[in-house]
């Protein structure tokens, strides 16, 4: 019971929890070094599945007036050589196809036919946009540049903000975020639309959020001397993790429940931007905590001015060690001298002492009569 009011009272923001996150820095590395290596495989491997937007296609869109299912749709493609169309059935009476460019296509306008007839419309109900694959390019290369003017600005506002040491770690934490999220994508094979890009985007922005709390709280405690001097550049770093642990994750499980729902309940490609989303904050939870902050840690201390706190550190903590072992000699011998002496002096009492000889009243004379 003890236990569990402990956890409720650090949850609510009660009680600071006392967490060596920087000592167990590792352990983080490394788990953030597997699912790197993982994602890089993913994206190495089977690559992005770029929607039509990135690489070019046909979308086509008509209403549904029958009661042809998406498996008949198909067979219809199927039979005009488009086996790997994308067909949902949004809403019950829509129908969205994603399939291959229809311009160099000498049959589009028999697959047209065929699909108005099987939805029982008429030829011009069906509505069909193709992006050409240059254009496709021209949307990944936005994309791409976008991306990288977003980190660079993120960095210079850090360094800015806080310090170019700073905007090293958080760099790092948003790159690490990224690859993940890419990776995670390429290993399930879910589609990249530019409403993964929006995501991914969205996602840089929580990341950043998250770091800058934390990264701010380190930055209010150093600049306490006393704080610096008694607990190091590393414990001042646990010790501002620990005081925005229940914040972040809090903040964390705010943002992913709503995100949870719409992966669950939520259309198709709603799915998509969910999943995106989903991944990069949890992921991004993660590395704001246990990422931005330890490799702050490990870059401050290699400055000499930290590393010649931490030796007077180490050292006051030995001296106070040996201080504490000699007052426990000193007090295991007090101890021992006391022992001795009340032993003596209890021997003195029962055994060197002699014992009063009893005086006995001698006999009354009798009178003589």
């Amino acid at each position: 019971m003890t236990t569990l009011h402990h956890v409720l009272e650090t949850y609510r923001g009660h009680t600071i929890p006392h967490f060596r996150f920087v000592e167990r820095r590792r352990i983080y590395f490394a788990i953030s070094g597997v699912l790197i290596v993982l994602s890089l495989i993913g994206l190495g491997v089977g690559g992005l599945n770029y929607s039509i937007d990135f690489d070019g296609g046909a979308k086509i869109q008509f209403p549904l007036e029958t009661d042809a299912t998406v498996a008949d749709i198909q067979a219809t493609l199927a039979d005009a050589g488009r086996d790997g169309a994308e067909v949902q059935i949004v809403g019950g009476d829509q129908v969205a196809i994603r399939t291959e460019s229809l311009a160099a296509a000498d049959d589009s306008d028999a697959l047209i036919r065929s699909l108005a007839d099987q939805a029982g419309i008429e030829v011009s109900e069906v509505s069909v946009e193709d992006i050409g694959p240059t254009f496709g390019a021209e949307v990944r290369r936005q994309a791409i540049t976008g991306l990288i003017v977003v980190l660079a600005a993120i960095s210079l506002y850090i360094a800015i903000r806080f310090e170019p040491k700073m905007a090293v770690g958080a760099m790092i934490a948003l790159v690490h975020d990224v690859v993940i999220t890419a990776g995670l994508y390429a290993l399930v094979g879910r589609e990249v639309t530019p409403e993964t890009v929006i995501a991914i985007l969205t996602i840089l922005g929580f990341s950043l959020y998250d770091t800058v709390v934390i990264y701010d709280k380190i930055k209010e405690n150093t600049e306490s001397s006393a704080l610096v001097t008694r607990l190091g550049y590393v414990g001042v770093v646990d010790l501002s993790l620990n005081q925005v642990l229940m914040r972040s994750v809090n903040t964390s499980l705010v943002v992913l429940l709503p995100i949870l729902s719409l992966l669950l309940f939520g259309g198709d490609t709603l799915k998509d931007f969910a999943f995106a989303m989903f991944v990069g904050v949890a992921i991004g939870a993660y590395s704001s905590i246990y990422l931005a902050a330890p490799l702050l840690a490990v870059l401050k201390m290699r400055e000499k001015r930290y590393q010649q706190v931490e030796a007077r550190r180490m050292a006051r903590s030995r001296g106070d060690a040996a201080a504490q072992a000699e007052g426990a000699v000193a007090a295991t011998a007090s101890g021992a001298r006391t022992s001795d002496a009340a032993a003596r002096a209890a021997t003195a009492r029962t055994g060197s002492r002699p014992r009063p000889k009893s005086k006995r009243r001698p006999p009354a004379k009798r009178k003589r009569r």
